[in-house]
């Protein structure tokens, strides 16, 4: 077994993304949480770190401190989301936090145990994140083939305001801020959220899948900032991103990733922001 994690900020000084591993007694968890973005004006938990940094990290934290208690990965989270709000509202007591400030994330954890005859994976999603299943002899599978509803919208209004002449990134994100805060609104008081919040109504409803890992195979996990590469890039398949992680190394991954943003944008054109937070995990069973 082998395992490999990167993690990268878009921004110097700045990840919104987190990344952990836990291994103990034959078990090895692999969390990957993409902070979502404030969509708020100033901070209101961590004003040093930045609220978002402040969630993704707490969370991943609060996740670790219920691993050996036998517990199901639906009840950790839920366990998690309770004592992190605790938290929120002792560092936020006498504060008018709106709603839209609170911070969001999303989250693939993958939970692989001894099975016989090999290894089992417990698969756990909220969000956009993405889990590729690369084995010998046989096709990439994404075993979480999701797609952001969300995300049409938000590409039909960025095309109506390119049409309108608004090239800029920026400009673009702030003539976009209320149907952000908006939609933070309704992520937060979901009675079954999709994605990781702070106080959530009702059980997360988190995407599950149980399956076996064949010798020899791998998974890759991302934050959709490193599958950028695939979408909306396109620089390469699922299969050719797995074949080319296990070659190469994430690192060299990330660096084609940079360089690629660094000479060009007319890809990112169509997206919110120009580059984002990078994260993956690589396991590779034996």
């Amino acid at each position: 077994m082998r395992v490999q994690t990167i993690s990268s900020g878009a921004e110097a000084h700045s990840n919104e993304d987190f990344v952990a591993v836990h291994e103990a007694d034959g078990m090895i968890d692999l969390i990957v949480i993409d902070g979502g973005t404030s969509v708020a004006d100033r901070h209101f938990i961590d004003p040093e770190r930045g609220d978002v940094v402040w969630f993704a990290e707490g969370f991943a934290a609060e996740l670790s401190k219920c691993l050996g208690d036998g517990l199901s990965q639906q009840a950790c989270a839920q366990r998690a989301a309770s004592a992190l709000y605790e938290e929120f509202t002792a560092r936020t007591a006498g504060k008018d936090v709106p709603l839209h400030a609170w911070p969001i994330g999303a989250m693939t954890w993958a939970r692989v145990h001894a099975a016989s005859g090999g290894r089992r994976l417990q698969l756990y999603s909220l969000g956009d994140c993405k889990t590729l299943l690369h084995a010998p002899d046989a096709p990439t599978v994404d075993l979480d083939p999701f797609v952001n509803p969300q995300e049409a919208v938000l590409q039909a209004e960025i095309a109506r305001l390119i049409d309108q002449g608004v090239t800029d990134a920026g400009e673009r994100r702030a003539l976009m801020q209320p149907m952000l805060r908006a939609r933070r609104e309704a992520q937060n008081t979901a009675p079954a959220p999709s994605i990781l919040c702070l106080k959530p109504s009702g059980p997360f409803a988190a995407r599950t899948l149980e399956a076996e890992l064949p010798h020899g195979s791998a998974l890759l996990m991302m934050t959709d900032g490193f599958y950028r590469l695939v979408e909306p890039y396109g620089l390469y398949t699922h299969g050719e991103l797995a074949t080319r992680c296990r070659r190469m190394g994430l690192a060299v991954m990330l660096d084609e990733l940079r360089s690629h943003e660094d000479r060009t944008f007319g890809t990112a054109a169509m997206a919110v922001k120009r580059a984002d937070d990078a994260s993956a995990v690589l396991y590779e069973t034996d």
